[in-house]
């Protein structure tokens, strides 16, 4: 056994606290190296009456390692703990301090978890586990006040520039709740909907003040008071890493330079404050001079943000925020971010964007979830034929293993948003390719989203392509696709194993693009069969029992002397499910 790939700490991941019962413990070892890990777990001040054994199970697997997993419920909320990692009659123990051939007395040397404080406990929002999330792009979703129009507004459904403006409004998100209440989404995204002279709403002018080309407060709250009547959440945009330079504050500081009372708003480097040779003197969002950057760090600053992130909370009742550029905004303004909104509304949802590896901001003390665009990037390129199936499973594997459980049940899944290319087009408009893609979206752990116009067949580009207008003419919708899209979403809506079950890769291998994967709790159990390849392929894997049916069509599907046999066209898929509650006493 190779001893130095082994890791675990008492900490972050590898031991935390899912709920004020719950425990749960990950170790890592060297792939195909070991062939079992045991967490021996006890009370310290009580080892003889609450020692106990529990096998782990491998949950997930990438290029390098193998990760194993537990849950344990400690009888006192306390638990001291050690690993017996075996392979053939060899066996080492993983302790605090050391690997050693010999377990040592109890507990010494053992891992603790001290104690499973309420207080500690990273809680995320219940209900953002059973939400589907609609993207919108107020400016490119519905025109419906064209007295509010900005002057030069174009005709609907016209090539999107960087400058360009069409109209769209909160009236026209408001007269088209039916369509997206027949869509099945339960939670709508909007992107920045406050003052700002850009079309996307990205440089803002008035943090408290909706931009009048959508409307104004009072609409916002319309809108969200009829969204709550139907079962939807609404979650708002907060750019607070930067503004724009039409910004009061920083119209000051480029009038009075450094005798402005807010200079230390931003971080001006020199003075003057401006763009010399196409570097601001002044940091920006990236090296844009008319979105200057925050000095989130001063006092005023904060205390300001953080006003205008409850007054939305508590004034207009929305449900969470999406936070703009996170990542280059400081830690310490973060946590008095949660505080302070939590303490609005504690079911508010929280989603930072970050690009990356983000457990740094997982830990309970900032946000519940993050865009999961590592997500998206391995989704696409494995059914792009970017990579083998058993590449592919490792990919996931990792990414599972990143985050505690419970930020993977919430995590910001997406496939495509307003800085991507279309799905359409990076599936180079292969509708089947799209369909797999669509399949693992909503049956993975995770928040699922939709950007706007995806179910009905909008492709585009990069950047500006990618914000097109949305297709309210049916005739020009695809509306196969959105049956499609309708039926998934369904699925996952009424069955809480694919909201919040289990996820193990059944069957991945090299130089093959087919998968086969599960999804179960204690009711329910699904397997998913995916063909990604383009000619006609049949999927066999183990299976006893002989209860199982499709899921999409309730027809009967039964093994063959223990093997299931799946045959699919092209680029097809097929979803299983049998009921487990016959089987339970």
């Amino acid at each position: 056994m190779l001893l130095e790939a082994m890791y675990h700490v008492p900490r972050d991941k590898w031991a935390y606290a899912y709920d004020t019962k719950t425990i749960h413990l990950r170790v890592r070892t060297k792939r195909d190296d070991v062939d079992c890990v045991t967490a021996l777990t006890g009370d310290k001040y009580d080892w003889e009456h609450t020692f106990y054994e529990i096998m782990m199970e491998k949950a997930a697997s990438d290029d390098k390692f193998d990760y194993w997993e537990c849950a344990v419920r400690p009888k006192y909320k306390r638990l001291s703990y050690t690993f017996r990692v075996s392979k053939g009659p060899e066996n080492v123990y993983l302790l605090d301090n050391s690997i050693r051939p010999e377990c040592p007395q109890p507990p010494n040397h053992f891992y603790e978890f001290p104690y499973i404080h309420q207080i500690d406990l990273f809680q995320v929002p219940k209900w953002a586990k059973d939400a589907v999330f609609y993207q919108i792009m107020t400016e490119r979703f519905a025109n419906g006040d064209p007295d509010n129009d900005p002057e030069g507004t174009e005709a609907w459904g016209g090539k999107p520039e960087f400058g360009n403006f069409f109209g769209g409004d909160l009236q026209g998100v408001l007269e088209h709740l039916d369509d997206l209440q027949e869509l099945g989404i339960n939670a709508i995204y909007f992107t920045p909907l406050f003052v700002s002279p850009s079309n996307h709403k990205y440089d803002i002018v008035d943090y408290k003040r909706v931009d009048p080309h959508f409307g104004d407060n009072e609409l916002l709250k319309r809108v969200v008071e009829e969204c709550h009547s139907r079962g939807i959440r609404v979650m708002l945009d907060a750019v607070f890493n930067h503004c724009s330079d039409q910004f009061p504050p920083f119209q000051d500081v480029l009038e009075k330079g450094e005798y402005s009372v807010y200079k230390d708003w931003f971080h001006i480097n020199a003075f003057p404050a401006e763009v010399v040779d196409g570097i601001p003197t002044y940091d920006t969002f990236g090296f844009f001079g008319n979105m200057p950057k925050f000095n989130t760090a001063n006092r005023e600053v904060k205390n300001y943000l953080l006003e205008v992130a409850e007054y939305w909370i508590k004034e207009i009742k929305v449900d969470g925020w999406r936070l703009d550029v996170a990542n280059e905004v400081d830690h310490h303004f973060w946590r008095d971010f949660r505080k302070v909104v939590k303490a609005a509304n504690p079911d508010a949802y929280i989603v930072g964007e970050v690009w990356s590896d983000s457990l740094t901001w997982l830990l309970g003390d900032q946000f519940d979830s993050v865009m999961n665009y590592p997500f998206s990037g391995t989704v696409l390129e494995f059914f792009n034929g970017g990579m083998d199936g058993i590449t592919f499973g490792h990919r996931i594997g990792g990414l599972l293993m990143r985050y505690p459980q419970q930020t993977n049940e919430v995590v910001f899944n997406l496939l495509g948003s307003h800085d991507t290319p279309r799905l359409l087009t990076v599936v180079g408009e292969d509708k089947r390719r799209l369909k797999l893609a669509v399949v693992f979206l909503f049956t993975f752990m995770g928040t699922p989203c939709i950007y706007y116009g995806d179910e009905i067949g909008l492709t585009g580009h990069e950047d500006p392509d990618c914000r097109k207008c949305m297709e309210w003419d049916k005739a020009k919708q695809d509306r196969e696709l959105y049956d499609f899209y309708r039926m998934m979403i369904a699925l996952r809506k009424q069955h809480k194993a694919l909201r919040e079950g289990r996820f193990r890769i059944l069957q991945a291998c090299e130089n093959d693009p087919c998968i086969v994967y599960e999804r179960a709790d204690e009711k329910i159990h699904f397997t998913v069969w995916m063909n990604n390849s383009p000619v006609p392929r049949t999927l066999s894997h183990p299976m006893e029992t002989d209860d199982w049916q499709d899921a999409l069509t309730g027809d009967r599907v039964a093994p063959e002397d223990g093997m299931m046999h799946i045959s699919l066209d092209p680029y097809g898929y097929r979803i299983l499910c049998r009921n487990l509650e016959q089987y339970q006493v």
